[in-house]
């Protein structure tokens, strides 16, 4: 094995998105493409003798060859330590849970999330820092710049090792560990949670309940704690075996592509629990019997009820969420008399709150909740949080978001996408919405007054930093709002999503369809965007 300087030329497209560098498998198979990115992470790290690293992904299209290839990377840049998940395996929570067990100095995880796999599908690098955690906006900002300015990269010349066993072999000077994916993040889970009344609740008369892994990271996570830690009757997991295409489906846990689910949660013999979660296992959808349980719902419901579970039984810190999320949990803070945050879109931002110990619970609309266990939201984690609460209180999910609306009142929300359009014209008709912003305040659209409207920025209140232009919103006068942005997830054109919120208090309708309730601001959206126009689209390519 030899030590090797492999001259290169710099990439102009390596800027990291929301969540990591995402591209279509065809542009990582470029030569080098894949070495400059990871030598960039490397270079921006600066001391890498004597480190530990994390690598492991989703088992997606690529994710074999490409970590042979890190490991190798590694190896040249001297890291003293790599540590891979068997079979190339581990979910981002699990390797943020590693991150911070081991103390490396980071991990690198391939994933594109719920974005589809195989040959004609995606593929994603994203590096998490020490904490755990996605790695800032500044290191963020560091990586991109050495990608442009990167001539060479170091790595050893190694035979193909194998990752299907646990084993310890040396490259180099580097100590190259396959690990046990599953095993200390299962581990956690029991330290978290009370597994003895989830158990009994599995095995209760007339309580059944999936799990869909969607041929996804979590189905090795999903087998060890809910059949065989929790005894949960076998085949409660589906679609349980990680593929490289994800079986042909879209990994993206929501009412589309988890349809299956759906319908086993539907109809005269419903089952009373679902769940499922996404390509690299931070996502999740919880349903129970006859009832999709909507994200924002789900993060205010668990902050409420927090102390029913062992790990939170003393009380929370402080709650935050992401700003197109809906304003349902600051109500839940409020009663608590704890802190409330509003960040960007990005679970970057919730780690300083989380390091500092301003919050214990945090969560996305898109499906993402987390606590302080690890620095990523957490598919499983959310799951097991729910089937804690339902055993604790022996109601059904449906019985305890219904009791919190009644106290809190409902906060109506919807997401509307509008997927792989031009990125000009999207451009374009943000900086023009921008551009108005000062002249929206009391105009009326659509029988609706808007009474404030800006462009959302945030001061990070651990270290200050300011991060700007992260989506417009714009409030109205029935206490409704409207939030813009473009995503920063998707590989080919570009995502408008659209986020509209209300909230109706405990006496209001509490259980209407949210596409009714919120129509009047959907319509007040086309009138003032255009939306049609610009995207080319009559309908939303997704509503969640």
């Amino acid at each position: 094995m030899t030590l090797q300087r492999v001259e290169t030329a710099a990439f102009s497209d390596q800027k990291p998105g929301t969540s990591g560098l995402r591209k279509a498998v065809s542009v990582f198979q470029q030569p080098h493409y894949l070495e400059n990115f990871v030598q960039s992470v490397f270079s921006t790290l600066g001391q890498c003798e004597g480190q530990t690293l994390i690598v492991g992904g989703d088992g997606r299209y690529l994710n074999d060859q490409a970590i042979q290839r890190i490991v190798s990377l590694a190896a040249g840049n001297r890291f003293a330590r790599v540590l891979v998940g068997r079979h190339g395996i581990l979910s981002t929570p699990a390797a943020s849970h590693l991150i911070r067990e081991y103390g490396a100095c980071g991990g690198i995880i391939l994933s594109a999330s719920h974005n589809p796999g195989g040959p004609d599908g995606d593929f994603g690098i994203k590096f998490n820092a020490a904490n755990g955690g996605p790695a800032t906006e500044q290191m963020t900002a560091a990586i991109h710049s050495a990608s442009l300015t990167i001539d060479h990269y170091w790595r050893v010349d190694m035979p193909a090792m194998s990752i299907d066993e646990l084993a310890t072999v040396q490259v180099g000077e580097t100590r190259v560990e396959v690990i046990d994916p599953v095993a200390a993040y299962a581990d956690l889970m029991a330290s978290l949670f009370n597994f003895e009344a989830i158990a009994a609740l599995l095995s209760a008369p007339g309580f059944r309940m999936r799990f869909d892994a969607m041929h996804a990271v979590t189905g090795p996570y999903a087998i060890e704690i809910f059949e065989r830690r929790l005894g949960a009757a076998g085949g409660t997991v589906i679609n349980a075996i990680p593929l490289p295409d994800f079986g042909g489906g879209h990994p993206d846990p929501n009412q589309v592509h988890a349809a299956g689910l759906v319908a086993l949660c539907s109809g005269d013999d419903a089952l009373q629990f679902g769940a499922a979660s996404d390509g690299d296992g931070d996502r999740n959808m919880v349903l129970g019997e006859n009832f999709y349980l909507n994200p924002c719902d789900s993060l205010a419901v668990l902050a409420a009820n927090a102390t029913l579970v062992p790990a939170y039984a003393d009380g929370i810190a402080g709650v935050a969420r992401s700003m197109p999320t809906s304003r349902a949990v600051d109500r839940v803070a409020d009663h608590l008399g704890v802190p409330v945050f509003e960040t960007p879109t990005g679970w970057k931002f919730f780690g300083n709150l989380l390091d500092a110990g301003r919050i214990t619970l945090c969560g996305e609309e898109s499906f993402g909740t987390g606590s302080d266990h690890v620095r990523e939201k957490d598919g499983i984690w959310a799951v097991l949080f729910w089937l804690n609460l339902i055993a604790a209180r022996e109601q059904s999910l449906a019985a305890i978001v219904r009791d919190h609306w009644a106290q809190y009142g409902r906060d109506y929300f919807t997401r509307h996408d509008y997927e792989g359009i031009d990125s000009d014209a999207a451009g374009t008709m943000i900086k023009g919405l921008i551009d108005v912003l000062p002249n929206l305040r009391g105009k009326d659209i659509n029988g609706l007054q808007i009474i404030d409207a800006d462009e959302f920025a945030y001061r990070d209140p651990v270290d200050d930093s300011l991060s700007q232009g992260q989506g417009v919103r714009i409030f109205f006068n029935d206490g409704g709002r409207l939030v813009v942005r473009l995503s920063g997830t998707g590989t080919q054109g570009a995502t408008l999503r659209l986020y509209f919120d209300r909230h109706v208090d405990g006496s209001g309708r509490l259980n209407a369809d949210p596409q009714q309730v919120l129509a009047p601001l959907i319509n007040a959206a086309e009138d003032l965007l255009s939306i049609e126009n610009t995207t080319g689209l009559d309908t939303p390519s997704l509503i969640t």
